[in-house]
Order: structure tokens, then sequence, then C-alpha cells
């Protein structure tokens, strides 16, 4: 099946900037990624500059609402935010598209409002608030909305991504990259060596915090030392900010000696008049250069064989290395030094090499490779034995998801496969008549955790459904599993072998009914780029209850900063206190006094562990943390490790019982001396990247999300288990 994207951004493609670009890669991404995809223009077209593409692409339809009167009382600037999404309803009503794809906040806000495209909306993210100090309670409120509706938030760049997550906790888990997209014409490059005169291009908007200005002065400034130049200016938006200034830079566009204003041009031409140039500029104010977006022409550039004089933030550097030669500082001088420097040849050639290899991250192809990976996510392949006319009835009961929520997501995204929630409140507390009704609907009843839940769906069991239980650590203590009707049962799930050898022995279950489907880790949402220091830093992720034993922890610590005082230890958690259950014990609370006691007296630690409030946003925390702990006295699976491993960091596990069959031996250790004598070993003799890549490899093949969901849907769907043997069956499954 074909999907069906629809495109909108507040966006006027008669205008070339990076916003009508973004609109055009898009499109084309999305056509090249399998889809058919409708755009729908914002503006009478004045020009058909920007649309030339769409004429050669295959599967894109072009919606003009001006030229086909789609909408009454428009004006003439373009369709406002409220007059868009009517018309995005109207079309999606009467097309049903797979995915609506919109661009523009207060117009993705009104999106998110509307019911009919919730769940369908990928939005993309880029003029919203990117300092901490600008997201006040109402942007916040906005962008909450916006990512509680969509399926996917679109970022530019990582540091957008981070950003977003780290500040809006609805966003986490829904934000994924798409970066600005490069498309050379065939045959097209830049000369490959400085020339005489060096000859400078600029391509984008005129507007002060684009230095604007400041650029048309370059080539006196060059000429002062003794290098002719050019300067060559391709774009035709002016960024209305007073009558001065825009008379000042119309001015110094048209008739500064050494500068070329080439107006507005197709992308196409734009890249080739590039291509004749030496160095491209994608220089801006200190502000602006702040920001979480990367300039499309940095790429560009770049995939043309142009090095690019820019500013020297965190977000480049990533990007192009510490030691890029043609960074700039605030000020114009900073400019030509730069320049200057690039009329070297080897500084050129190095520049010009360090640009290429970054824009290959950028072309089109990776671009529709992306989007096919989050198109397979968004809309799964239905499994075999399901039918769209029968699908199969599947309920999901528990008071807590947290563990689940990726298994569920993926469930209700097949096709062949309805799914409902019972969510009880708490434990004990539940809609009966609720949970009864899905009783009585559910060919599958799965429950998440081996509660009260477990008991009264074993307890209204009907013939012919299958119920399968998932059971954590925390059950197995309790007296739930002894209450339990095991003959109801179909299949008690463990993360862990050992957990479910554990909970054969003292429910005294048949072997065959237990059986184990390991835990998940979101390797693709958590594999981002590691900080500077993270080599150095050890993370602990969750030190309730005390049987989690942060005292090793700190033991570990200790150790490695008798070596180096660069070690440091970040921990991510509630407070003991924030847990009743856990504060309450007196034997909890003592603990927990004595080890934050420890901590404040000691010169080794006092300064060097850091405390971070609990909350989703793990990848971004992951950024900064190298090492992460597992020093529990038990654990059923541990994930955290997992997850430190898939994120690029070394997992550094405390032998506890099991463990072996978890984590790999190289990872496990006897005592917090051996822990800490492992980690140092591998930062001291240069083996944190190799160590790193090995370790995110072994978690993407065993526990990686994608394959942890196709074990979860052979088990629901077919009753087909990894591990145990099938189990025992009361029925078969009815649709």
């Amino acid at each position: 099946m074909t999907l069906r994207a629809l495109v909108y951004g507040d966006v006027d493609l008669n205008l070339v900037d990076g916003a009508a670009v973004w609109a055009q890669s898009m499109t084309r991404a999305l056509a090249a990624a399998g889809c058919e995809v409708t755009l729908v223009l914002k503006a009478p077209v004045t020009t058909d500059r920007m649309l030339e593409p769409f004429l050669e692409t295959p599967g894109v339809t072009l919606r003009r609402p001006y030229e086909e009167q789609l909408l009454a009382d428009v004006g003439p600037r373009g369709l406002t935010p409220e007059q868009a999404v009517t018309l995005l309803t109207r079309l999606d009503a009467d097309s049903a598209f797979d995915l609506v794809v919109v661009r523009g906040r207060r117009l993705s806000v009104l999106a998110a409002h509307e019911s009919q495209l919730e769940g369908r909306l990928w939005t993309y993210l880029a003029d919203i608030p990117q300092r901490v100090t600008d997201l006040v309670s109402t942007a916040v409120s906005e962008l909450t909305d916006i990512a509680v509706a969509s399926r996917f938030l679109l970022c530019p760049t990582g540091h957008m991504r981070d950003f977003l997550e780290s500040n809006v906790p609805a966003a986490c888990g829904k934000s994924v990259l798409f970066p600005p997209v490069t498309a050379v014409p065939a045959g097209v490059a830049a000369p490959g060596a400085p020339g005489r005169p060096l000859r400078l291009v600029y391509a984008g908007r005129f507007a002060p915090r684009w230095n604007t200005l400041e650029l048309t002065e370059l080539p006196e400034a060059l000429s002062e030392r003794s290098i002719p130049a050019e300067l060559h200016v391709i774009g035709d938006r002016m960024q209305r900010e007073s009558p001065d200034w825009d008379r000042r830079v119309t001015k110094a566009l048209q008739e500064t000696p050494g500068v070329t204003w080439h107006g507005g041009q197709s992308r196409a031409a734009a890249l080739r008049l590039a291509s004749d140039c030496h160095v491209g500029l994608a220089w801006r104010s200190p502000e602006l250069a702040a920001g979480l977006e990367l300039p499309v022409t940095v790429p560009e550039f770049g995939a043309l064989g142009l090095p690019v004089v820019l500013n020297h933030t965190p977000m480049h550097e990533e990007l192009l290395g510490a030691d890029y030669p043609l960074f700039a500082g605030d000020d114009t001088e900073s400019v030509v030094d730069a320049l200057t420097l690039a009329t070297d040849p080897r500084v050129y050639t190095w520049a010009a090499q360090r640009c290429a290899q970054a824009a290959e991250a950028f072309t089109l192809e990776r671009a529709a490779e992306r989007l096919r990976g989050y198109l397979g996510l968004a809309f799964p392949p239905a499994p075999v034995g399901t039918s769209a006319q029968r699908p199969l009835k599947v309920a999901i009961a528990g008071h807590d998801f947290t563990f689940f929520a990726g298994i569920i997501e993926h469930l209700s995204a097949l096709p062949g496969v309805e799914v409902r929630l019972d969510e009880w409140e708490s434990l004990h507390s539940h809609d009966q008549y609720r949970s009864r009704e899905l009783a009585s609907w559910a060919d599958v009843v799965i429950c998440e955790w081996c509660g009260p839940n477990a008991l009264f769906y074993a307890r209204y069991k009907r013939r012919g459904q299958r119920l399968l239980v998932r059971l954590h650590r925390f059950e197995l203590y309790a007296e739930w599993p002894r209450k339990l009707d095991i003959e109801q049962v179909d299949a008690i799930i463990c993360a862990s072998p050992r957990y479910a050898e554990l909970t054969r022995e003292r429910a005294e279950w048949p072997a065959s009914k237990v059986v184990v489907v390991p835990n998940w880790v979101d390797v693709d949402q958590l594999d981002r780029p590691k900080l500077a220091g993270a080599s150095h830093t050890l993370g602990m992720l969750g030190i309730t209850p005390s049987r989690k034993r942060v005292d090793r922890a700190l033991d570990v610590l200790e150790e490695l900063r008798r070596h180096d005082q660069r070690y440091t230890l970040a921990i991510k958690s509630k407070q003991p206190w924030e847990h009743w259950w856990v504060w309450n014990r007196p034997e909890e609370r003592a603990y927990y006094e004595r080890t934050y006691r420890r901590i404040q007296r000691s010169q080794t630690l006092t300064d060097s562990v850091v405390f971070d409030p609990f909350g989703p946003d793990t990848a971004v925390w992951l950024r900064r943390v190298g090492f992460v702990l597992s020093t529990s006295d038990d654990e059923s699976f541990h994930r955290a490790p997992a997850e430190g491993a898939a994120s690029g960091g070394v997992p550094v596990v405390l032998s506890w019982p099991g463990a072996e069959a978890i984590y790999a031996p190289h990872w496990l250790h006897d005592t917090p001396a051996e822990m800490a004598a492992a980690i140092h070993a591998i930062v001291s003799e240069g083996r944190f990247d190799s160590a790193r890549r090995v370790a995110q490899e072994e978690i993407r093949a065993s526990y990686d999300l994608r394959r942890v969901r196709s074990l979860w849907t052979e088990l629901i769907v077919n009753a087909t288990v990894p591990e145990g043997g099938a189990p025992e069956q009361t029925g078969t499954a009815t649709r």
C-alpha cells in the first residue's frame, strides 16, 4: 500500500529562503521514500522558480488554493494559519491522508487542536523559542499540545531536539531528526582552489541578524590586505526591519564596488552560481548563530566542494570539528582573518574536504532513507495471521505502562490488530465495568504487572481467549502470584532468564508457562553524539530503593579520583523521600541519610557528585555520560546499563545474580574496585571509543526496540515464544 502524505508549511514559495527550501526538500524526500505527496501552496504563484523540481518529481501533486479557488475571502499575502488548517482538514476529509506534515508555530498549534488530525501530524519545528529564557509558560503549553497531537516532531538539528526534550517532557520519544537537505545538480562543482579575485558567495535572506550589511563590506576589507575579492549575493527575501535599514541594505547590494546582487534564483540556478565561487559565507550575528538551526547553505556549499566561513558555535564544531580553520568570531575582522586563511591552498583544501564530508549526511537520499525509517515505525506491516476484515482484538491492562509504552505504540499501529487500554488508577483501583467489558471483548488480554489486574482477568477469562501476564521483580515477592489461577494463564512473561527460573520455583508454575521476552531499548532514540568530558563521567539512572546501592557507586568514584580528579558521578533519579514506600521504612531512611552524609563530608565526593531531576529526557542526559553503572544487590534486568550502551557509552555492571545472562562478560565485575580499574583502563589506554562501539552493537543486536517488538508481535498474534517452548494453551484466540 502506498502511503499518502499531505504537506503544508506557512511558507511563501515565491521567495527563496530556508523555509521555501524546506518545503521543496520535504516534499521530494517523502516522494523518494515512496509516498504519494500533496503539497498545498500558501500564496498565489508569481514565479515558478521554487516549483520547478516538482514538475519532474513523480508522485507529487500541487494544490494551489488561489488558482483553484479552494477557499473564499483569502487575502493577497497568502493563507492565514486558520485558513490553512481549515483547508487541510477539508482536503483530508476528502482523501484520508496517512500523514499530515506541517511547519509554522501558529499553524501547528491550530492543527494540534484539530481532533481530525490528531496522531497523524508530523510537525516540523523551527520557529520556536530557542532559549530557556524565552520558554514562558504559554510557549511550553503550546509545544506540549503540539507534541501530544503529533506522531513525530521533526527537528532540524540534534541541538534543537535536545533543547525541546529538556524543556517539554511530552516531546521525549517523539522527537526525531530531519536535517536540511542538499540537492546539488549533477555535474556542478566548485573550482577546487582559491583564486584571484577571491569570489565569495552568500545565499539567503537579508536581515540585520543575518549580517547582510556587514557582508557587503568584505571586498573592501580584503582589498586592504591586498586580497582582491568579489561578493556574489543570491536572494530577494528582504526581512522588513525599518525603512532606513531597507534602504541602506538595498543601496549596499546595488552600489558597493565588488558586490554583485543576482536577485532571486531557482535553487538549481543558485547552486550553479555558487559553484563558480571560491568560499561560501554563513556568518551571522552572535544571537542568531547561537540558535538551534543549521543554515541550509552550509551543507549545500559543502556538497559543491566550497569551504564555508561561519560562526564558531558548539553545533558548528560538532559538524565540522573543533580544528576547522574557517570559524569566525563576532566581528567582521574575524571573518576577514578566516578569508585570509582561505587563500592558503593547503588550508583551503583541508576546509573544503571537511565541509564536503559533513555534507554527505544531508543528501536527498539520506533524507529519504531517514523518512523510510520513520514511516516504518508509524506504519508497520500487518503481521502474518491477521486480517483487516476481522482484526485481532487486544486489551492491555495495568496501573503503569512506563515499561510497556513502546510495545503498546507498536501494537496500536499494526494493521489487523485493534488495541484498547484498561488503565487502572492504581494497583487495586479500576473501573470494573470497563474491565468487564474488555474481558468480554478481547481475543488476547495482556496484563502489564502480575498484580490485581492479572487476578481480575484470570477470573473473567472466557473460552477461546488468551491471557498473557508480564511479571516484574516487584510482584514476584508479593502475594499476587500465589493467588493467580495459573490454569487460566497462557504465558507468564519475564524479562530475564534468572527471573523466569525464580518465578517457576517460587510460584511452582509449569515451566512451559514461563517465558522470556527481554526489556526493550530504543537505540535509535538514544544514539546521540557524546559531549566533551563524557569519558570521565559516570552515571546512575535511579538510586531507589537502597538495593540499588549507590554507596558502591561512590566507592567506584573515590577509587577513580585517586587516579584522575576529572572523574565525576551524575545521578538522575527521584530522591528517596519522593517514594513514600521507601521513606516510610526506617532502614531505608537510615541508609540514605548515611550515604548523603558521606557525600557532604568527603572532600573527594562533595564536588564530584551531581544530582539531576528524574524525567523522561534520558537521551539528552546520557549525552554527557560515558559509563553507566549498575551496582545493585539484585535486578531482574536493569535496563539502565543497556540504555547507556545504546547511547554510545560503556556499561559497567557488578555481577549481581543473573547479570551474566543479560550482559556480556567483559562488562561484568566482582567488586567496585574492579569496576573502577576497568573504567580507568579503558580511558587511560585510549579504548573508550572502541569499547562503546562494541557495547552499542551488542545492545542493538539483543535488545533493540524493533527486535523486541517483533518478539511481542509473534507472541500475541501467533503464540510463538522466543524461549521456553510454546505455552500451554487453554484455548485458541478467535477473531
